[in-house]
Protein backbone atom coordinates (compact mmCIF):
# COMPACT_ATOMS: atom_id res chain seq x y z
CA UNK A 1 0.00 0.00 0.00
CA UNK A 2 1.48 3.16 -0.99
CA UNK A 3 0.92 6.64 0.23
CA UNK A 4 1.84 9.72 -1.42
CA UNK A 5 1.49 12.84 0.69
CA UNK A 6 1.21 16.29 -1.67
CA UNK A 7 1.42 19.64 -1.04
CA UNK A 8 0.63 22.54 -2.76
CA UNK A 9 3.10 25.54 -3.06
CA UNK A 10 3.02 29.10 -3.35
CA UNK A 11 6.41 30.72 -2.08
CA UNK A 12 6.41 28.88 0.94
CA UNK A 13 10.33 28.24 1.26
CA UNK A 14 9.94 29.94 4.65
CA UNK A 15 7.71 27.28 5.85
CA UNK A 16 8.03 24.13 3.75
CA UNK A 17 10.87 22.31 5.96
CA UNK A 18 8.82 22.78 9.01
CA UNK A 19 5.78 21.05 7.21
CA UNK A 20 7.87 18.72 5.66
CA UNK A 21 9.53 17.80 9.00
CA UNK A 22 5.70 17.10 10.78
CA UNK A 23 4.70 14.56 8.14
CA UNK A 24 5.21 10.90 9.32
CA UNK A 25 7.86 8.69 8.07
CA UNK A 26 6.03 5.57 8.55
CA UNK A 27 2.16 4.59 9.44
CA UNK A 28 0.40 1.47 10.25
CA UNK A 29 -1.06 -0.56 7.33
CA UNK A 30 1.47 1.55 4.99
CA UNK A 31 4.06 0.02 3.51
CA UNK A 32 5.70 3.05 1.23
CA UNK A 33 5.38 6.86 1.94
CA UNK A 34 6.23 9.27 -0.52
CA UNK A 35 6.11 13.07 -0.27
CA UNK A 36 5.40 15.44 -3.31
CA UNK A 37 5.24 19.21 -4.03
CA UNK A 38 3.32 21.28 -6.73
CA UNK A 39 5.39 24.16 -7.51
CA UNK A 40 2.77 27.12 -8.20
CA UNK A 41 4.73 29.34 -10.01
CA UNK A 42 6.77 30.27 -7.00
CA UNK A 43 9.24 33.29 -7.08
CA UNK A 44 11.22 31.70 -4.33
CA UNK A 45 13.66 29.29 -3.27
CA UNK A 46 10.47 26.59 -2.61
CA UNK A 47 11.73 24.11 -5.13
CA UNK A 48 15.17 24.52 -3.65
CA UNK A 49 13.87 24.50 0.10
CA UNK A 50 11.95 20.61 -1.45
CA UNK A 51 15.32 19.45 -3.20
CA UNK A 52 17.42 19.81 0.15
CA UNK A 53 14.81 18.31 2.36
CA UNK A 54 14.87 14.75 0.35
CA UNK A 55 11.03 14.92 -1.35
CA UNK A 56 10.65 12.44 -4.14
CA UNK A 57 8.20 14.31 -6.32
CA UNK A 58 8.70 18.25 -7.76
CA UNK A 59 5.66 19.36 -9.86
CA UNK A 60 6.35 22.98 -11.28
CA UNK A 61 4.11 24.95 -13.34
CA UNK A 62 6.29 28.14 -15.06
CA UNK A 63 3.55 30.45 -13.99
CA UNK A 64 0.65 30.66 -10.84
CA UNK A 65 -2.46 28.74 -12.32
CA UNK A 66 -4.20 28.96 -8.37
CA UNK A 67 -4.51 26.28 -6.53
CA UNK A 68 -7.38 24.09 -7.84
CA UNK A 69 -5.23 23.85 -10.69
CA UNK A 70 -2.43 22.81 -8.58
CA UNK A 71 -4.55 20.16 -6.54
CA UNK A 72 -4.99 18.42 -9.74
CA UNK A 73 -1.56 18.59 -11.04
CA UNK A 74 -1.11 16.68 -7.87
CA UNK A 75 -3.39 14.23 -8.87
CA UNK A 76 -2.50 13.52 -11.71
CA UNK A 77 1.43 13.02 -10.62
CA UNK A 78 0.67 11.30 -7.28
CA UNK A 79 -1.50 8.65 -9.25
CA UNK A 80 1.25 8.26 -12.18
CA UNK A 81 3.52 7.18 -9.74
CA UNK A 82 1.49 4.67 -8.77
CA UNK A 83 -0.39 6.15 -4.81
CA UNK A 84 -3.04 3.85 -3.70
CA UNK A 85 -4.05 6.82 -0.99
CA UNK A 86 -3.24 10.39 -1.31
CA UNK A 87 -3.29 12.81 1.28
CA UNK A 88 -3.50 16.91 0.65
CA UNK A 89 -2.05 19.05 3.11
CA UNK A 90 -1.18 22.77 2.83
CA UNK A 91 2.72 23.77 2.97
CA UNK A 92 1.84 26.77 6.10
CA UNK A 93 1.80 23.86 8.40
CA UNK A 94 -1.67 24.59 9.49
CA UNK A 95 -2.31 20.93 10.37
CA UNK A 96 -0.78 18.41 12.17
CA UNK A 97 1.19 15.85 10.66
CA UNK A 98 0.27 13.23 12.80
CA UNK A 99 -2.98 12.84 11.77
CA UNK A 100 -2.61 11.74 8.14
CA UNK A 101 -2.91 7.94 10.21
CA UNK A 102 -6.58 9.58 10.89
CA UNK A 103 -7.30 10.62 7.44
CA UNK A 104 -5.96 7.06 6.11
CA UNK A 105 -7.39 4.70 8.46
CA UNK A 106 -11.03 4.72 7.11
CA UNK A 107 -9.97 4.16 3.67
CA UNK A 108 -7.04 1.58 5.03
CA UNK A 109 -10.91 -0.31 6.39
CA UNK A 110 -12.60 0.22 3.38
CA UNK A 111 -15.19 2.79 4.75
CA UNK A 112 -14.34 5.47 3.08
CA UNK A 113 -13.49 6.49 -0.54
CA UNK A 114 -12.97 10.28 0.89
CA UNK A 115 -11.54 11.57 4.25
CA UNK A 116 -11.88 15.06 5.30
CA UNK A 117 -10.74 16.43 8.74
CA UNK A 118 -12.81 18.65 10.85
CA UNK A 119 -10.72 21.12 12.40
CA UNK A 120 -11.50 22.69 15.74
CA UNK A 121 -12.93 25.52 14.68
CA UNK A 122 -14.73 27.00 17.28
CA UNK A 123 -11.35 26.48 19.70
CA UNK A 124 -8.72 27.61 16.74
CA UNK A 125 -7.39 31.33 18.17
CA UNK A 126 -6.46 33.16 14.80
CA UNK A 127 -9.69 32.68 13.72
CA UNK A 128 -11.83 35.71 13.70
CA UNK A 129 -15.50 35.38 15.21
CA UNK A 130 -17.01 36.17 11.42
CA UNK A 131 -14.79 33.27 10.18
CA UNK A 132 -15.74 31.06 12.18
CA UNK A 133 -19.22 31.92 11.58
CA UNK A 134 -19.18 31.92 7.74
CA UNK A 135 -17.25 28.61 8.15
CA UNK A 136 -19.89 26.99 9.33
CA UNK A 137 -22.53 28.19 7.59
CA UNK A 138 -20.94 27.11 4.15
CA UNK A 139 -20.33 23.84 5.70
CA UNK A 140 -23.45 23.65 6.40
CA UNK A 141 -24.91 24.66 2.72
CA UNK A 142 -22.60 22.39 1.44
CA UNK A 143 -23.58 19.64 3.34
CA UNK A 144 -26.94 20.25 2.35
CA UNK A 145 -26.23 20.60 -1.42
CA UNK A 146 -23.43 17.61 -1.20
CA UNK A 147 -26.18 15.42 1.00
CA UNK A 148 -23.03 14.46 3.27
CA UNK A 149 -22.57 15.02 6.83
CA UNK A 150 -18.98 16.72 6.49
CA UNK A 151 -18.41 19.64 9.15
CA UNK A 152 -15.63 21.36 7.84
CA UNK A 153 -16.24 21.76 4.07
CA UNK A 154 -13.17 23.96 3.46
CA UNK A 155 -10.74 22.15 4.83
CA UNK A 156 -8.17 21.12 2.46
CA UNK A 157 -6.24 18.45 4.76
CA UNK A 158 -8.32 15.41 3.31
CA UNK A 159 -7.44 11.62 1.45
CA UNK A 160 -8.68 9.87 -1.22
CA UNK A 161 -8.15 6.30 -2.72
CA UNK A 162 -6.86 5.97 -5.72
CA UNK A 163 -10.51 4.98 -7.29
CA UNK A 164 -11.93 8.48 -5.72
CA UNK A 165 -8.98 10.64 -7.26
CA UNK A 166 -9.27 8.93 -10.30
CA UNK A 167 -13.09 10.05 -11.00
CA UNK A 168 -12.28 13.81 -9.63
CA UNK A 169 -12.53 16.77 -11.71
CA UNK A 170 -12.26 20.44 -10.46
CA UNK A 171 -13.43 22.92 -12.96
CA UNK A 172 -12.96 26.09 -11.29
CA UNK A 173 -10.00 27.89 -10.81
CA UNK A 174 -10.55 28.98 -7.22
CA UNK A 175 -10.34 26.09 -4.82
CA UNK A 176 -10.68 22.95 -5.07
CA UNK A 177 -12.42 22.11 -1.71
CA UNK A 178 -16.02 22.69 -2.23
CA UNK A 179 -16.83 21.49 -5.64
CA UNK A 180 -14.76 18.35 -4.82
CA UNK A 181 -17.48 17.37 -1.61
CA UNK A 182 -20.33 17.86 -3.65
CA UNK A 183 -19.10 16.12 -6.21
CA UNK A 184 -18.39 13.22 -4.12
CA UNK A 185 -21.67 13.29 -2.36
CA UNK A 186 -23.66 13.66 -5.68
CA UNK A 187 -21.78 10.53 -7.11
CA UNK A 188 -22.42 8.79 -4.32
CA UNK A 189 -18.88 8.03 -2.94
CA UNK A 190 -18.48 7.52 0.58
CA UNK A 191 -17.24 10.63 2.42
CA UNK A 192 -16.79 10.90 6.02
CA UNK A 193 -15.01 13.18 8.25
CA UNK A 194 -12.87 12.79 10.79
CA UNK A 195 -11.80 15.39 13.79
CA UNK A 196 -7.98 16.85 13.40
CA UNK A 197 -5.92 19.31 15.15
CA UNK A 198 -4.12 22.25 14.10
CA UNK A 199 -1.11 24.66 14.60
CA UNK A 200 -0.56 27.59 15.34
CA UNK A 201 -0.61 30.11 12.15
CA UNK A 202 2.43 30.72 10.61
CA UNK A 203 1.46 33.61 7.99
CA UNK A 204 -2.13 34.49 7.07
CA UNK A 205 -4.44 33.03 4.37
CA UNK A 206 -2.93 33.65 0.99
CA UNK A 207 -6.56 32.29 -0.64
CA UNK A 208 -8.63 34.94 0.76
CA UNK A 209 -8.49 38.23 -0.25
CA UNK A 210 -11.09 39.08 1.28
CA UNK A 211 -13.94 37.40 3.73
CA UNK A 212 -16.56 38.86 1.30
CA UNK A 213 -14.69 37.51 -1.83
CA UNK A 214 -13.91 34.35 -0.34
CA UNK A 215 -18.12 33.78 0.88
CA UNK A 216 -19.26 35.28 -2.80
CA UNK A 217 -16.65 32.87 -4.84
CA UNK A 218 -17.52 29.96 -2.44
CA UNK A 219 -21.32 30.14 -3.20
CA UNK A 220 -20.84 31.06 -6.47
CA UNK A 221 -18.59 27.48 -6.32
CA UNK A 222 -21.60 25.71 -4.82
CA UNK A 223 -24.72 26.71 -7.15
CA UNK A 224 -22.50 26.09 -10.29
CA UNK A 225 -21.68 22.33 -9.36
CA UNK A 226 -25.10 21.93 -8.04
CA UNK A 227 -26.37 23.00 -11.48
CA UNK A 228 -24.16 20.37 -13.54
CA UNK A 229 -24.88 17.79 -10.95
CA UNK A 230 -28.85 18.11 -10.65
CA UNK A 231 -29.58 21.18 -13.73
CA UNK A 232 -33.57 20.29 -13.68
CA UNK A 233 -34.12 20.53 -10.20
CA UNK A 234 -32.57 23.88 -10.00
CA UNK A 235 -34.22 25.33 -13.15
CA UNK A 236 -37.66 24.07 -11.83
CA UNK A 237 -36.74 25.91 -8.30
CA UNK A 238 -36.16 28.88 -10.57
CA UNK A 239 -39.63 28.51 -12.97
CA UNK A 240 -41.65 28.10 -10.00
CA UNK A 241 -41.37 31.94 -9.01
CA UNK A 242 -42.46 33.14 -12.34
CA UNK A 243 -44.84 30.81 -13.14
CA UNK A 244 -46.42 31.29 -9.31
CA UNK A 245 -46.59 35.04 -9.45
CA UNK A 246 -47.57 34.51 -13.20
CA UNK A 247 -50.66 32.93 -11.56
CA UNK A 248 -51.91 35.63 -9.51
CA UNK A 249 -52.76 38.16 -12.43
CA UNK A 250 -54.11 35.11 -14.68
CA UNK A 251 -56.47 34.46 -11.76
CA UNK A 252 -57.36 38.20 -11.23
CA UNK A 253 -58.06 38.25 -15.37
CA UNK A 254 -60.55 35.16 -14.93
CA UNK A 255 -62.42 36.56 -11.93
CA UNK A 256 -63.50 40.13 -13.93
CA UNK A 257 -63.93 38.11 -17.71
CA UNK A 258 -66.29 35.21 -15.48
CA UNK A 259 -68.05 38.18 -13.36
CA UNK A 260 -68.35 41.24 -15.90
CA UNK A 261 -68.11 39.70 -19.21
CA UNK A 262 -64.15 40.02 -19.86
CA UNK A 263 -63.94 43.80 -20.79
CA UNK A 264 -60.88 45.30 -19.82
CA UNK A 265 -58.10 44.09 -17.64
CA UNK A 266 -55.97 42.79 -20.48
CA UNK A 267 -52.69 44.64 -18.58
CA UNK A 268 -53.18 41.18 -16.51
CA UNK A 269 -53.51 38.80 -18.95
CA UNK A 270 -50.27 40.53 -20.95
CA UNK A 271 -48.62 39.95 -17.62
CA UNK A 272 -49.64 36.54 -16.97
CA UNK A 273 -48.95 35.42 -20.34
CA UNK A 274 -45.30 37.13 -20.03
CA UNK A 275 -44.03 35.62 -16.56
CA UNK A 276 -45.83 31.69 -17.36
CA UNK A 277 -43.84 32.01 -20.46
CA UNK A 278 -41.11 32.55 -18.78
CA UNK A 279 -41.58 29.99 -16.11
CA UNK A 280 -42.29 27.83 -18.97
CA UNK A 281 -38.52 28.50 -21.14
CA UNK A 282 -36.88 28.33 -17.58
CA UNK A 283 -38.29 24.53 -17.42
CA UNK A 284 -37.55 23.50 -21.03
CA UNK A 285 -33.84 24.69 -19.97
CA UNK A 286 -33.90 22.82 -17.55
CA UNK A 287 -34.88 19.89 -19.60
CA UNK A 288 -32.25 20.53 -22.19
CA UNK A 289 -29.46 20.74 -19.22
CA UNK A 290 -30.62 17.37 -17.98
CA UNK A 291 -30.37 15.58 -20.78
CA UNK A 292 -26.62 17.26 -21.44
CA UNK A 293 -26.27 16.18 -17.97
CA UNK A 294 -27.11 12.52 -18.67
CA UNK A 295 -24.39 12.81 -21.18
CA UNK A 296 -22.02 14.57 -18.81
CA UNK A 297 -22.09 11.62 -16.63
CA UNK A 298 -21.34 9.32 -19.81
CA UNK A 299 -18.35 11.05 -20.49
CA UNK A 300 -17.03 10.91 -17.15
CA UNK A 301 -17.35 7.01 -17.07
CA UNK A 302 -15.22 7.26 -20.27
CA UNK A 303 -12.80 9.62 -18.29
CA UNK A 304 -12.77 7.04 -15.33
CA UNK A 305 -11.79 3.98 -17.94
CA UNK A 306 -9.42 5.65 -19.97
CA UNK A 307 -7.59 7.43 -16.72
CA UNK A 308 -7.33 4.02 -14.87
CA UNK A 309 -6.15 2.40 -18.21
CA UNK A 310 -3.32 5.09 -18.28
CA UNK A 311 -2.75 5.50 -14.71
CA UNK A 312 -2.09 1.48 -14.21
CA UNK A 313 -0.62 1.53 -17.21
CA UNK A 314 2.33 4.44 -16.33
CA UNK A 315 2.88 2.39 -12.18
CA UNK A 316 3.57 -0.64 -13.61
CA UNK A 317 6.24 0.76 -15.77
CA UNK A 318 7.75 2.17 -12.85
CA UNK A 319 7.61 -1.44 -11.15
Amino acid sequence: MKLIIQIPCYNEAETLAITLDDLPKEIDGIDVIEYLIINDGSIDDTVKAAKEWGVHHIVSFKRNKGLAKAFMAGLDACLSNGADIIVNTDADNQYVGDDIAKLVKPILLEEADVVIGARPIEETAHFSFLKKRLQRFGSWVVRKASRTDIPDAPSGFRAYSREAAIGLNVINDYTYTLETIVQAGRNKMAVKSVPIRTNPELRKSRLMKSMWSYVKISMLTIVRTLMWYKPLYCFTMIAVFPIAVGMVPTIRFLYFYFTYGGAGHIQSLILACTLLIIGFITFMIGLVADVIATNRKLLEDIQYRVRKQEYDEKSQGRL
